[in-house]
């Protein structure tokens, strides 16, 4: 068997960067059989072997090959925080240098997992701390792999993480391929094997990359909402200047339809005097009645220079009787990790602030308050 060699002047193959249809083709193009693909993930994901030498049912040959040409790297962890209530933070540093976050959050029975896609954010969301530190570049499928490969290695067996969701750094819809490619593996019977029910996409609202999504992917979809009308939804969510509420909530539709019982989740945070009113209320239960949905309140985890508070917790309480007395499922979010910077909507890592939009944005939105 004779094997392509990568040249020296390039970087070895990071194997955590291919589902198992990447890997087959890898195997293919260096003259070895598509299944080894199958053994490899099974060594990997499930046997937690790392080690090449030990992977007894390749040959010899293909050992040496990896050995010298493919690795299992990681973003290596530079801080890791643990808040009171057990949620895990870890800032992890890729190769470039870019610093991206990584949040465990463990509960009875289960264990969260929420991961990063991009290294900063776009989509300058004005209620986000960090969509205010601009946007870098777009994380690769190892490097999204690798912030579960890790968090799994340092938990141990002691804690098992039972689901995923990409709501960390990042649209993960802005960086589709790779985001796809990692999900794969995620569901994969082969590597990870979570079920569909347990890895959730989140969006802002990429409508086409959702009709996308549909067709290829079938997992669970979290859709940032936060406003019931356009005007205030411009604000608060600016990728709704392009894609506004009509085509959002018909491209939510259009994803129902794939599975019985299927529900979108609407995550919608609760800004004092901003989105909280009765009125919203009703507003939200007229804009959902057509879409079967689940509606998540998550209320406001502030951060430095934000002009937003939190709503009190009787007005959000008021405001999710008003969604279940419309026969809405709807719940309150928990804050975790909050002592840490760890709760939703506070992941920064070390990002340049590169967003010229949002202080703008911030002098609109204090008017709208007012």
């Amino acid at each position: 068997m004779k094997f392509v060699s990568v040249p020296v002047d390039k970087q070895k193959i990071n194997l955590l960067g291919f589902d198992r249809k990447g890997l087959a083709a890898f195997f293919a193009e260096i003259g070895e059989q598509p299944f080894r693909a199958t053994q490899l993930l099974k060594w990997l994901y499930q046997e937690n072997v790392e080690d090449f030498d030990l992977m007894t049912n390749l040959s010899k040959s293909l050992r040496g090959y990896l050995k010298e040409n493919c690795t299992l790297a990681t973003p290596a962890c530079v801080v890791e925080q643990v808040a009171a209530d057990g949620t895990c933070k870890w800032a992890l540093q890729t190769d470039c240098g870019n610093r991206i976050e990584t949040v465990f959050i463990p509960e009875e029975g289960r264990g969260t997992l929420c991961v990063s896609s991009q290294v900063g954010c776009a989509l300058a969301c004005t209620f986000c701390s960090t969509a205010q530190q601009g946007f870098n570049r777009n994380l690769n499928a190892a490097e999204i792999v690798g912030q579960l490969y890790f968090a799994q290695k340092r938990l141990g067996q002691g804690q098992k993480i039972t689901n995923v969701v990409m709501m960390g750094m990042g649209e993960p819809l802005l960086n589709f391929d790779n985001v796809v490619t990692s999900v794969n593996l995620m569901l994969d019977d082969f590597a990870y094997g979570l079920s569909k029910r347990r890895v959730t996409i989140s969006t802002s609202g990429v409508v086409p990359a959702m009709y996308r999504l549909t067709q290829v992917c079938d997992v669970s979809l979290a859709v940032s909402l936060h406003a019931v009308t356009d005007a205030l939804r411009d604000i608060l969510v600016p990728i709704n200047k392009k894609y506004p509420l009509k085509e959002l909530l018909e491209a939510c539709r259009d994803n129902v339809k794939i599975a019985p019982r299927r529900r979108i989740t609407f995550e919608y945070v609760m800004l004092a005097g901003i989105n909280d009113s009765v009125q919203d209320a009703k507003g939200l239960v007229k804009l959902l009645k057509t879409v079967p949905c689940k509606i998540n309140l998550i209320p406001f985890n502030p951060f430095p220079n934000s002009s937003y508070q939190c709503s009190s917790s009787e007005v959000i309480d008021h405001f999710r009787t008003v969604l279940q007395n419309a026969d809405l499922v709807t719940t309150i979010r928990k804050t975790r990790g909050e002592d840490i910077d760890a709760a939703c909507g506070q992941l920064v890592g070390q990002v340049a602030d590169k967003s010229r939009r949002h202080l703008k944005l911030q002098k609109v939105e204090v008017g709208h308050a007012a």
